[in-house]
């Protein structure tokens, strides 16, 4: 039963993704001043703040390990750093896209865009050491430390257009955005909102299958030395 709703969710989740394609690329009007690319924006911002919040939930999971080393809040900091990333790169890739249409060059080294990279190099650096750094005490604390002092830049990404006012747009979601454009973001935002939720969740549980899995084989090893 439990399989048969995870399908159902799963197959409902691909309805949606394709009705948000469709609002995209079909519903929508054309934003006159910056064309068809505009219609990056309904991935390009969603995906970042998504970003944001899986290395919020990095942040916490890692704040739960230093306080009391627990396999679970690691675990939770892991999937978030890992699905976080995901939507990390989707900005970083759609980001140059947009700039080339409407800037003229791929990258420009103004505030928003240097401190989203550089916070998601922050915690690139972080999936890198716990990917390749071993499973021992020593990595998963550094990881951790590294991931509390990194999350903080996501706040310095949010206010760097309004304090250095930087080329990259502000407020994109104001009032003055048309109905419909506005209605199709926030679909766009919802779905994949769910998407997250279903990676993080299916991410979490292969985490904790992998550290049940290597203490098994750590327990057996033992006893194979007796």
């Amino acid at each position: 039963m439990k399989n048969k709703l995870y399908l159902a969710g799963l197959a409902l989740l691909s309805v949606a993704l394709f009705l948000a394609h469709w609002l995209v690329f079909v519903y929508v009007p054309t934003e006159p001043i910056m064309g068809v690319v505009q219609r990056i924006f309904y991935f390009h911002v969603p995906a970042a703040w998504l970003c944001y919040l899986g290395f919020i939930i990095t942040f916490i999971g890692s704040v739960g390990y230093i306080w009391n080393r627990s396999p679970r809040a690691d675990a939770l900091a892991l999937a978030g750093a890992d699905i976080g990333l995901v939507f990390g790169w989707i900005v970083m890739l759609t980001g140059p896209l947009w700039a080339r249409a409407t800037w003229g060059v791929w990258w420009k080294w103004e505030p928003r865009l240097t401190s989203m990279a550089l916070l998601v190099l922050i915690f690139a650096a972080y999936w890198v050491l716990r990917r390749y750094g071993g499973g021992t005490e020593g990595v998963r604390r550094f990881g951790a430390v590294l991931a509390i002092f990194g999350a903080p830049n996501i706040a310095f990404v949010h206010v760097a257009v309004k304090k250095w006012r930087g080329d990259h747009p502000g407020g994109v979601v104001g009032g003055g955005l048309d109905p419909d454009m506005r209605l199709a973001f926030f679909i766009c935002l919802a779905v994949l909102q769910v998407l997250f939720i279903y990676l993080f969740i299916e991410r979490y549980r292969v985490i904790r299958d992998e550290e049940a899995i290597g203490a098994l084989r750590r327990r057996l090893s033992r006893l194979k030395g007796r």
